[in-house]
């Protein structure tokens, strides 16, 4: 979804800059790849001041996420943590080193990408519960932010054929088609699905728009879904 994400955010004329664990494939010369260990929140920080410098950052996409799935008698309390931090505290980090730009320029788009388990999975207690923080606290910005011409807003997409969805239900499987057969579309997401939904939060035409969560999940998250 990252890699999609940038390149959606280039081909609409946007300066990119992507923070990841592994360097970034995209070749163009607005994207600028930093690999850097987002729950290393020193390391997040020290990045952090060196963009803050660099670039007039009026725009957060934070996409960062981890599952760590177990049923509730073997989760770990070190897994929600470690998710809280890369989930939330993260997003704190993140948005606070890029506030300063946004009320200068009284302009400014945060989006965070929860999850369509932010609704409940079974076997998700801490990626479930870190996702849905995200909601609370971008609902708390949105309110806070709005007067100074920033939006903030969630997209909380369902099952996507990506690699950490591919780590969880093999291709071609009878879980996969379980799955598919749950979901209101008959099929699983794309990565351009979230994508496109992410570039109407971030578009400066979406200033009415603030503490929303839209769901790009085929409609689980208004029926059933089996996994």
């Amino acid at each position: 979804m990252g890699y999609a994400i940038c390149a959606d955010l280039l081909a609409q004329g946007h300066e990119v800059v992507s923070l990841a664990l592994e360097h970034c494939p995209i070749a163009h010369p607005k994207l600028h790849s930093i690999q850097v260990d987002l729950t290393d929140r020193a390391a997040t920080a020290q990045v952090m001041q060196t963009l803050a410098q660099r670039f007039a950052l009026t725009t957060v996409v934070h996409n960062a996420g981890a599952i760590r799935p177990a049923p509730l008698p073997e989760v770990r309390l070190e897994d929600l943590n470690a998710l809280a931090a890369l989930h939330l505290g993260c997003a704190v980090q993140i948005v606070q080193a890029a506030l300063p730009a946004m009320r200068a320029r009284r302009f400014g788009r945060v989006v965070l990408l929860s999850s369509r388990a932010a609704l409940g999975w079974a076997g998700r207690s801490s990626y479930s519960a870190t996702k849905a923080g995200m909601s609370g606290m971008a609902r708390t910005w949105a309110l806070e932010l709005a007067p100074e011409g920033i939006t903030v807003n969630v997209v909380a997409p369902g099952p996507v054929r990506t690699d950490m969805y591919r780590a969880v239900v093999p291709a071609g499987s009878a879980q996969e088609r379980a799955l598919i057969a749950s979901i209101p579309v008959q099929r699983l997401g794309e990565a351009a699905d979230v994508a496109r939904a992410v570039r109407f939060f971030t578009d400066a035409g979406s200033g009415f728009v603030t503490g929303q969560v839209l769901y790009v999940c085929g409609g689980t998250s208004v029926g059933g879904l089996l996994l």
